[in-house]
């Protein structure tokens, strides 16, 4: 990423949750027939859509009980060794949820309405609304979106814009980013603070709130594109703060491994770059399995009925 970033040689990216396994390529050398993506900007992906999709969409899930989310949500939260002792402040959460469904990722990436979609054969999905950074004239941005509420709920915006538990969970994810991007950026501001955006799903509406921070980078910043993203992995909205402590706290109450749900995907034109969040991840086992990863933050004031119910809730495609 460095060494194109300064020849100025647009390529694509992702990285998995751990910054283990990453891919950094050219996309004339992605084969649609195995990696299609599409960005506000910028896509690679067949020119025509390959498959209809069904009249009748069927999706049921079959999340884990409540009482084995509520293992988990006790080490996260009650264990005097992590947020009662103050070794985490917020903790993301998440699980991975068996779906059946009668539609193929490929179909999912056709049709789901997202800001950011990737397909990989046989392997997974993503239609993510959440950018994780975008760089454009010399500037860095970043949109940490945490806090989520039904959008069908009586004055649903006010509940979410006045709710403690929301407001402190994004508050914290904000000033995390904030100081992410103070590492690689001077002048790094709060230009927009606790905006909503309407998410439409195959279920209904959700209301997201999210922020905007923007930093100045320096003028070398394209030779160190790559110390830039790896010195921010993982997204900070996903694991939580603070970021290390966190990250093994999360290892200790999932029970399963992440692999590339919440990692980051971009593409850099020469210029400017975008990235996201993988989130909104369906992802394809080896013995046909479909597996829905969700989650969300969880804090001093959390309630494990209420964050079992909002994971279960962001089970959904966005294909309406």
């Amino acid at each position: 990423m460095n060494e194109w970033g300064k020849a100025q040689i647009p390529f694509f990216f992702l990285a998995d949750f751990d910054a283990v396994h990453c891919l950094v390529e050219k996309t004339d050398k992605l084969p649609l027939s195995e990696l299609q993506f599409i960005f506000p900007n910028v896509s690679h992906k067949n020119k025509q859509k390959l498959t209809q999709i069904p009249k009748i969409i069927e999706w049921e899930t079959f999340p884990e009980s409540f009482d084995t989310y509520q293992k988990s949500f006790d080490i996260v939260k009650l264990v005097k060794r992590n947020i009662l002792s103050g070794n985490s402040y917020l903790t993301n959460l998440t699980n991975a949820t068996p779906v059946k469904t009668n539609l193929s990722l490929l179909q999912i990436f056709e049709y789901a309405e997202a800001s950011y979609k990737l397909w990989m054969k046989d392997w997974f999905v993503v239609f993510s609304p959440e950018t994780f950074v975008r760089i454009h004239n010399g500037f860095i941005y970043s949109y940490p979106m945490k806090g989520t509420i039904d959008a069908s709920l009586p004055k649903a915006t006010e509940r979410l814009l006045n709710d403690p538990k929301e407001k402190a969970e994004h508050a914290t994810i904000t000033d995390l980013i904030r100081n992410d991007l103070s590492r690689f950026a001077t002048e790094v501001t709060v230009t927009r603070f606790m905006y909503l955006d309407k998410l439409v799903t195959h279920r209904g509406a959700l209301w997201q709130m999210s922020s905007e921070i923007r930093g100045r980078l320096a003028p070398d910043y394209r030779q160190r594109l790559g110390d830039l993203f790896f010195g921010m992995l993982p997204a900070g909205s996903i694991s939580g703060a603070p970021k290390r402590k966190t990250v093994d706290i999360i290892r200790q109450a999932e029970n399963y491994r992440r692999d590339f749900y919440t990692g980051v995907m971009g593409y850099f034109d020469g210029n400017d770059l975008d990235s996201a969040v993988m989130i909104r991840f369906l992802e394809q086992t080896d013995n046909g399995t479909m597996l829905f990863k969700s989650g969300g933050g969880i804090t001093f004031q959390s309630d494990a009925r209420s964050e079992y119910e909002e994971m279960k809730q962001k089970i959904y495609v966005p294909i309406y």
